[in-house]
């Protein structure tokens, strides 16, 4: 089984994706650099549903499918939010109020990554169990440690 993550988050995230640089900034009142205006759109999606969809995929048997001898298929949270969504959360979660910088937008920059997780369920049973909002409350707890 192929599988295909997306905007994977949580505790030992990179330093500089979106929701640690974010949170970081809020903990230190420093600007959040702001891309365009806010409303791309992101399939965030907590590490603990990405490990739960890598474990049920170990138990596929790609042996039963008629056509190719794999799946493809997607993991995600399967309900993409906008940026500035996400950051109102993480402003709940931080109890920090975020300042925004407004940047140009940056080319080739997709406005909205979103997955049909359909196909995952079927074979591993893949549901995702974790909200983008409670998510980010275990990350803040996870950063502050």
């Amino acid at each position: 089984m192929i599988l295909r993550f997306f905007t994977v988050y949580g505790p030992r995230q990179r330093p500089d994706l979106a929701i640690h640089k974010f949170a970081a900034r809020m903990e230190t009142g420093k600007p959040l650099p702001i891309f365009g205006d806010g409303e791309t759109e992101r399939d965030y999606t907590y590490v603990d549903d990405i490990v739960a969809g890598i474990l049920g995929a170990l138990d596929y048997d790609c042996s039963s499918t008629e056509a190719a001898p794999f799946e493809i298929c997607n993991l995600a949270n399967s309900q993409p939010a906008k940026l500035s969504e996400m950051i109102r959360m993480l402003e709940r979660a931080t109890g920090n109020r975020a300042m925004i910088q407004r940047e140009t937008p940056q080319q080739g920059d997709v406005p909205l990554t979103g997955a049909d997780i359909s196909k995952a369920g079927r074979p591993s049973g893949y549901r995702p169990q974790t909200s983008l909002e409670a998510g980010l409350k275990k990350f803040v707890e996870w950063y502050r440690g």
